[in-house]
Parts: structure tokens; sequence; C-alpha cells
């Protein structure tokens, strides 16, 4: 017997974002994965997440993984390459004040070194401190002109110098705010004020581990892309999820000795892949992660939920 799908019928979908030049993601007319409801015509990005100097809190498990480049962000970018990343976000941690306070012109030298050196689309992400990457981005904006990178994080507090020079040098942004879809709004609107096409904002709503609020990070993402298939333009947007910062931060993936918990080797990895999987079942579309299995794995998944949903 003919079994009819009753399917939802959307107004509205997500804007496409290009970066890179030819690399997609959004465009979305349904929620995520239902392929019979509408298109999908981009996966989840996985991406691997470089350091531009050798992480001082990062646990043994995860540095292994990245033996010998952790001092090299050029070599750390093209193994990135190698897993199978489908691109590259390189964090300048040296800028931080805590770290070396480095200035925006040394970062923005290895920022163009790993760009030449890699085959794939750049992501640019700052130190964290608003008024630290309210100085640096815009100088790595300048001196990656032309090559369509996706800078952030930007806030309220940094947005227009580093949007002007976004707009400048053809880049796409970034745009960071609590759990809060009313202020992800609202910096989307500043920042489309200044001239930014909302089609070159992605949103980071400051997400959570597995464990650690996962349910109140999904269930505003998931309101985020209804809110976006119902014609909230300022909601449109692809949605960037920072997994690895968070996942690595877990005592789950940190801790090697607890042995009911079973072998850190298992449990980081999936504590990790769990997270990106739940968020891009809730929309999110760009995954930057740390662990190249994870991304190995991740990958495996979206693969497979791009064919089986595919009625």
């Amino acid at each position: 017997m003919a079994v009819n799908l009753i399917k939802e019928r959307w107004t509205s979908k997500v804007a496409e974002l290009t970066i890179g030049g030819s690399l997609k993601v959004g465009g979305e007319t349904t929620l995520p994965f239902l392929q019979f409801e509408g298109a999908i015509p981009n996966k989840p990005l996985a991406v691997l997440e470089v350091f531009d100097q050798e992480p001082v809190d990062w646990p043994d498990m995860l540095k292994e993984a990245w033996a010998g480049v952790l001092n090299d962000p050029v070599a750390w970018a093209k193994k990135c390459v190698e897993y199978g990343a489908d691109a590259v976000a390189l964090r300048l941690m040296s800028a931080h004040p805590d770290w070396s306070d480095a200035s925006a012109d040394d970062v923005a030298k290895t920022a163009k070194a790993v760009a030449e050196a890699v085959n794939v689309p750049l992501i640019v992400i700052g130190c964290g401190v608003e008024e630290k990457d309210g100085v640096i981005l815009p100088v790595i904006c300048d001196a990656l002109s032309g090559k369509n990178c996706l800078i952030g994080c930007v806030t309220p507090n940094n947005y227009k110098s580093i949007t002007a020079a976004a707009i400048g040098g053809g880049h796409s942004l970034i745009a960071s705010s609590p759990l809060d879809i009313n202020l992800a709004k609202q910096l989307n609107i500043l920042i489309t004020e200044m001239a930014m096409p909302v089609e070159r904002i992605s949103i980071d709503p400051i997400v959570s581990a597995l464990g650690y609020g996962i349910e109140y990070a999904y269930s505003i993402m998931e309101r985020a892309r209804m809110g976006a298939l119902t014609g909230d333009k300022m909601l449109a947007v692809p949605v960037t999820c920072f997994v690895g910062a968070e996942s690595w931060k877990s005592k789950e993936a940190r801790d090697p000795d607890v042995p009911e918990w079973g072998p850190q080797a298992d449990r980081a990895i999936l504590w990790e892949v769990m997270t990106a999987t739940s968020f891009a079942s809730a929309g999110g579309s760009i995954m930057i992660m740390r662990h190249p299995e994870s991304v190995k794995r991740f990958k495996a998944y979206v693969d497979e939920l791009m064919v089986s949903n595919a009625y």
C-alpha cells in the first residue's frame, strides 16, 4: 500500500554563504536532512582548527593527533587538508594579551602564509578578546583581500571596524552573540546597516558541548532555523558551531583516569562527534572541530543522512 508522506511547506530559505570562492554552505528550504520536504543543496562543513601558537591547555590526547606541527601553523594547516577538512580555521591566539600579545602585523603574516599554503578556504578567528580583535581583524581583512575568507568573531562592541574592513576585503563575517535569538538578530541588523549583505553573514550563537547545556543550544538553533524558513531574513543565515573548543573543555573528553567512563581515546572522540551531529541536526552549518578522527566520523554521518533521507 502506498504511503503518502505529510510534508511541511515552508515559505522561505536559508541564505547561501560562499567561502573561498567556491565552497558553499546554507541554501536550505527545509529542516536539516529532510530532503523529501525541500532542497538541501549543501552539506554541513567539517572544519579543522589551527592555532598560530602551540596550545597551552589542550589534553595530551589531542596534542598527540598533531604531533610535530603544533609549532608550525602552516604545516598544521596542510595536515588538516590531508585529513579531509572542508576548510581550515586559523585561530590567532598569539595575539591574546595573556599569550604572546602579538601585533596585528605579526598575525597577518601568519594568516597570509597559511592562506597561501592550502587549497581549501580559510576561516580566521581572533583571539577572543573583543578589543584586541577589533584591532587585528581589520588588518587581517586587508592582508587577505580577495580571498573571500570567513572572519570572526564580531560582537556588538567591535563590529564596526571589522565589518568595514571585511566589506573592503571581500570577506564574510561570523557574528557572535549569546544564546538568544533577539540578540543574534540585533547584531545582524547592525552589520547589514553597514551595507554587508546578509548572504555574507554566519551566526555564532555560542554553543555548548554534549552534556553541558546542549539541549538549550539545540533549541535556540532549531528556533532560529524555523524563523529563517518562515521569512525572518535576519535569522536566515548559516550557523557556525565551535564544537572542538567546547567539547575538549569537558572533563569527559580531557580526563584519562576514569576507567568507568571507558577509554579516553573512544569517549573523547565520541564527545566531539556527538556534539557536532546534534548541532547539524538542529541546523548548524559550519562545525569547527579539533580532532581529525572526529572530522572523519562526522563526515561519514552527514554522507549517510544525505542519502538515507532523500525519499
